[in-house]
């Protein structure tokens, strides 16, 4: 990735989490939401946005209806914070990594309790 879009990715993350934690108020976006990362097509005309959703699937899916359906405003801010000549169209997407991580964290516990009992 060059410069560039690295960077435009990192400041569309930062600013996105705001937006989430300031004002989005959409009842579908669940509070326990965080921006994981951003990709940013060489182009900077697409960004992928990377979005964890800490629930049950339901609410993951009840989260990405409620960014998208945001995604207008969303995209309508960065263009107000962000200055370019183009704006990338937005999309979301759900980045499953905390979720397995929290999963392996506990089977190594079960593995790790099971070594100090027998």
């Amino acid at each position: 990735m060059s410069f560039r879009p690295h960077r435009l990715a990192e400041e569309i993350k930062r600013e996105v989490t705001d937006m989430l934690q300031v004002e989005l108020n959409d009842p579908r976006i669940c509070k326990l939401t965080s921006i994981t990362d951003v990709e940013v097509s060489r182009d900077l005309r697409y960004a992928k946005v990377f979005v964890s959703v800490y629930g049950t699937e339901q609410e993951q899916s009840q989260t990405l209806v409620g960014l998208q359906s945001a995604g207008g405003f969303i995209r309508m801010e960065l263009g107000k914070r962000i200055r370019l000549r183009f704006l990338p169209e937005l999309t979301f997407s759900l980045d499953p990594s905390i979720k397995r991580g929290i999963e392996l964290t506990h089977l190594i516990s079960e593995v790790m309790d099971k070594e100090i009992g027998d």
